[in-house]
């Protein structure tokens, strides 16, 4: 055995890692599982940031020397933060030459900067074993033929001679690990998970509706690692009005899930511990036209309100999946469970169950009526887990397959030629939003350091446009608390991080907002952006790539800097992209643009 020192991610100190040495090339026979160990290594890894990294999928890399030493590893810790292979191969720094990389998953380029592929490369690489090409089709196979052109040998598991019952396995696991990610490539609704726990008899709570505690302390604890992976938390009016949940992740750290509440007819109490909004936010989500002086008492709480014609799970995942939600834990009664099971919208099922036997006729149990009458209809869980915690057990398991992304959809241009009636790229407008999209690099999330001044006019860096943004609302406010605050968002990890903190003390604190922030935020993101686009070449061309298309920022709760749910919005993010564009292409603002900057 040997051992070496290897990286992870920004979040996490250097571990002793031990390796077996392997002083000649596996066998062909033994290769298969050679290569399952260290791909099984790179999703482990991939997983340690689940949650955080949304909406990127989960990244992890292993370098390997050719004796089967791990040399560096290293993971995604946040979106807006190093790759996994930059990461690895700062880890790693002379051991890459000649060495393999082995990634759980082709590495995705939405930033337009090959920042992984040229790492890879440049370190002297010259093997790449990748677990699954990437999901999103403006992605997939690019970073793999990328690599190839370099003169890389790249192996894609289950592809060429990498098939068998070992390989299969490893890719699973890279499956599993971006489970949410290859949901959200083939389907319309997000990576939804339905959690409960239960008596021994099938009892989510007694006959009185008390339910505190059914499970273990080391059980609720695992329910806090489930809600710190997901985007969204998920409950029905029924358990604000028994419950009063917090739903928070207590697990620490710059990612805090959404709390989403679904009451049709808003029969909710007037206070409750959901509507406090300081550290996390809350939506409640109803059917249009439901007690309207109760929106506007929510609303005057910093509590979201989404109206909706009609209210079943299925169109309200379909609207978080446009939010660009990746994962949504439920934590609902049994009507809302079965509500969201019968619409097809559940995934997968996490079920503690306790030791305990508390019976009554009425009392719940965790769904509902299904309108199944013969156990032949009963739903059958797919690759059931089985784990002990505590004294309770757990039992999980997926009601439907992870989806196959293997099937492409027709590209423009191969639509063009089948039917040459579709011009390829007609339209006129693009849309961007999250930082997986094609155009990722105009998110203010992106990975791209900025050179602005600080409070006191000194040039510094901001590690992304967020940042700055949040930075800016407390400059120039004679207050230690707000200077405080600036230098925690200046030295936050992850731009959602800095997010988090500057709307944290935004709501909790608004004194201590400077008193002209309404009026200079848009100038604030204009010299940033300027800054941004002007600095990073790859970045200003696919900005001037886009010259006679309205770009249009594809939030739909964002009615200010994004377009809206309904195009209502003014999209002031477009807008300034598209002054931007203009000034870069010495273009005085034309009739043309000016009807643009009317979108």
């Amino acid at each position: 055995m040997e051992s070496c020192l290897v990286g992870l991610g920004p979040s996490a100190s250097p571990i002793l890692c031990k390796s077996t040495s392997h002083e000649n090339s596996p066998s062909t026979s033994s290769s298969h599982a050679f290569h399952a160990t260290f791909i099984r290594r790179a999703a482990d890894l991939a997983d340690m940031s689940a949650g955080f990294t949304s909406p990127h999928p989960n990244f992890g890399c292993v370098i390997a020397t050719p004796s089967g030493r791990i040399a560096g590893e290293g993971f995604l810790y946040a979106q807006g933060t190093k790759s996994a292979e930059v990461l690895a191969v700062e880890a790693a720094g002379d051991c890459c030459l000649g060495s393999t990389a082995y990634l759980n998953m082709e590495p995705g380029d939405c930033h337009g900067d090959h920042a992984a592929v040229t790492a890879l490369v440049q370190a002297g690489i010259t093997n790449v074993v990748v677990g699954i090409r990437h999901p999103l089709q403006h992605l997939r196979g690019n970073a793999v033929k990328a690599l190839r052109s370099q003169g890389l040998q790249v192996h894609v598991l289950g592809e060429d001679d990498l098939k068998s019952k070992t390989i299969e396995e490893a890719r699973k696991a890279c499956l599993l690990v971006n489970a949410p990610l290859i949901c959200r490539a083939v389907s319309r609704v997000p990576f939804s998970v339905l959690k409960y726990a239960m008596t021994l008899d099938g009892k989510i709570a007694a006959s009185s509706g008390h339910a505190a505690w059914i499970s273990s302390k080391m059980s609720r604890n695992r329910v806090f690692e489930l809600r710190g992976r997901s985007d969204a938390i998920i409950v029905g009016g029924n358990t604000v009005r028994k419950d009063n949940p917090r739903l928070t992740a207590r697990h620490g750290g710059g990612h805090t899930p959404m709390r989403i509440i679904m009451s049709q007819s808003l029969d909710l109490p007037e206070e409750a511990n959901l509507w406090d909004v300081s550290e996390v936010s809350t939506i409640v989500v109803t059917q249009r036209g439901a007690r309207r002086s109760f929106q506007k008492l929510l609303a005057s709480k910093g509590v979201e309100v989404v109206e909706f014609e009609i209210l079943n799970p299925r169109v309200v995942m379909e609207y978080f999946h446009d939010r660009g939600y990746l994962s949504v834990l439920w934590e609902c009664g049994g009507t809302l469970a079965a509500s969201a099971i019968s619409s097809g919208v559940i995934h997968e099922v996490f079920a503690f169950v306790a030791p305990k036997i508390i019976g009554g006729r009425n009392a719940p149990s965790p769904v509902s009526e299904l309108g199944m009458v013969e156990m032949s209809q009963a739903l059958d869980l797919i690759d059931v887990r089985y784990e002990q915690i505590g004294p309770d057990m757990l039992i999980s398991g997926f009601l439907q397959p992870i989806p196959d992304f293997t099937p492409v959809i027709p590209s423009v241009e191969e639509i063009y030629a089948i039917d040459p009636t579709v011009t390829p790229y007609e339209s006129r407008i693009i849309f961007f939003y999250k930082t997986w999209d094609l155009y990722g690099a105009f998110s203010n999330f992106s990975p791209h350091p900025i050179q602005m001044p600080d409070e006191n006019g000194d040039y510094a860096t901001w590690l992304s446009i967020e940042h700055y943004y949040q930075a800016h609302k407390f400059f120039g406010v004679n207050d230690p608390t707000a200077r405080d605050c600036i230098e925690n968002i200046k030295s936050a990890k992850s731009p959602e991080e800095a997010a988090r903190i500057g709307r944290s003390m935004q709501r909790k604190r608004p004194d201590l907002v400077r008193s002209d922030w309404e009026s200079v935020k848009i100038d604030v993101m204009y010299r940033a952006l300027k800054c941004k686009f002007s600095i990073y070449p790859h970045l200003n061309s696919m900005l001037l790539s886009t010259a006679g298309s309205v770009l249009v920022e594809a939030s739909p709760h964002d009615l200010f800097w994004g377009g809206g749910r309904d195009g209502e919005g003014l999209n002031y993010l477009g807008r300034l992209l598209m002054q931007l564009r203009s000034e870069f292409l010495g273009e005085s603002s034309t009739s043309t643009e000016n009807s643009f900057l009317a979108v």
